[in-house]
């Protein structure tokens, strides 16, 4: 009877019912009719206390900060520069979506949000340049993957405050992993479009002068993500002021350096901003009700206890953590997996020695390649949505991608000293 309330999670979830209501919806069934003593006033406090978080408060402000951006000039600005540094390789503007998304993911922080909008920037001309429209949507959904490993995307943050860990150094810990899954598609983009021969977006190379000047403009953009690690790790905000910071640091760019962000652009920007940010927060207490039903029913114990039986391997451990992770990714949306998994897998691994911040890069970008995996990933519905491409062609252009990540996940998996040799240098 313990594990009905997952059972009726799934089933609901599979219905077409969204996570956070089908996982309400399960532990209240637990809570209702399984485990009858708890009080209802209880359950109804977890609702609240569960938001009740101030680390939490710098989700809003980074998604805030997003959404600004995308109006205010910087993400533009962001593109030219990313053109700049690699338009003149083979399958050129497949090449300038992966290093975008390098470039932007920290400030957008958002897989979905990424994707959405180079979906409307790019796809549209790299089908002008001869790129067929299932690739362009692919390569899209896949560099997408990249933004919230990128500092400071909002899973970053929602680990942190789960494994109790350092938001500072799940940050610096996130660089790393960002940028072995961008080189690794990149890559990618270069076997495919040598073998169809898409053109490169520049006819060569840029000189040295172009970049620099395309560098200076682009100065303020660039800016953003290393002053909020340095700002943090100095000690000068918390999390949550720098993403206050970051809201008016993209306000203040936008209005007096890039010129392009104007009073009719707040009603739009305040709307991303609160439908966003509702969906997250109810997504976490929907998460906070089912793990405090896990928690009463001792579920983490229990895993925790039956994976340690199968082996004490740390290698072995990670390998069977990962294929659980890319598998229940092809499932669960990415923030409602980490915010359910992570108190689960957490004590296991790091019982067999790995350190929590290390493990929060390797179930960050697991998750990541979830959500451009068949049958639920949520960039894969988010990018073939706007562009209008079938599921089936999607899934036969992207499954190059998805194995170049894999690869990509097994290096931050086993070559550990990667992934915090930022943490530990700091």
């Amino acid at each position: 009877m313990a594990f009905v309330p997952v059972i009726i999670a799934f089933i609901l979830y599979f219905t077409g019912i969204p996570i956070a209501f089908a996982l309400i919806a399960a532990a209240l069934s637990y809570f209702s009719f399984i485990n009858v003593g708890m009080p209802p006033d209880l359950i109804l406090q977890r609702f609240v206390s569960s938001s009740a978080s101030f680390p939490m408060l710098a989700i809003p402000f980074f998604i805030m900060a997003g959404s600004i951006m995308n109006y205010s000039g910087i993400s533009a600005s962001l593109m030219k520069m990313a053109d700049v540094l690699t338009g003149h390789l083979t399958g050129g503007l497949a090449q300038v979506n992966i290093v975008l998304s390098l470039l932007m993911g920290g400030i957008s922080g958002s897989a979905n949000a990424d994707a959405a909008m180079q979906c409307k920037i790019l796809v549209p001309e790299m089908e002008k340049r001869g790129y067929s429209r299932a690739f362009s949507t692919a390569v899209t959904a896949a560099s997408s993957s990249v933004a919230p490993v990128i500092p400071p995307g909002i899973d970053l943050i929602i680990y942190a405050l789960i494994a109790q860990v350092s938001v500072g150094k799940m940050f610096l810990a996130g660089y790393a992993p960002a940028i072995i899954m961008g080189l690794t598609l990149m890559v990618t983009v270069s076997i495919i479009a040598k073998k169809r021969n898409y053109a490169p977006s520049r006819a060569k190379r840029a000189s040295l002068k172009e970049i620099f000047t395309q560098a200076r403009k682009s100065i303020w953009a660039l800016f953003l993500p290393f002053g909020i690690i340095l700002g943090l790790r100095a000690g000068m905000f918390t999390p949550t002021e720098g993403g206050a910071i970051a809201v008016l640091f993209c306000t203040l760019v936008g209005i007096f350096v890039y010129k392009e962000l104007e009073l009719k652009h707040l009603p739009l920007i305040l709307k991303d901003t609160i439908y966003s940010t509702s969906t997250v927060m109810f997504i976490i207490i929907a998460a906070s009700i089912f793990g405090y039903y896990m928690t009463w029913e001792m579920i983490p114990q229990a895993l925790s206890a039956a994976l340690l039986s199968a082996t004490n391997s740390k290698i072995l451990m990670l390998l069977m953590v990962n294929l659980l992770l890319l598998i229940l990714g092809m499932f669960l949306e990415g923030g409602a997996a980490l915010i359910i998994l992570a108190p689960l897998l957490v004590p296991v691994v790091t019982g067999l020695g790995v350190d929590p911040v290390h493990f929060g890069a390797i179930a960050i970008v697991n998750i990541m390649i979830g959500g451009i995996t068949p049958p639920f990933g949520s960039m894969m519905f988010t990018s073939c949505s706007i562009t209008g491409v079938e599921i089936s062609d999607f899934v036969k252009e992207v499954y190059p991608f998805i194995l170049a990540l894999i690869v990509a996940l097994l290096v931050v998996t086993y070559v550990p000293g990667i992934v915090m040799f930022l943490p530990n240098l700091f």
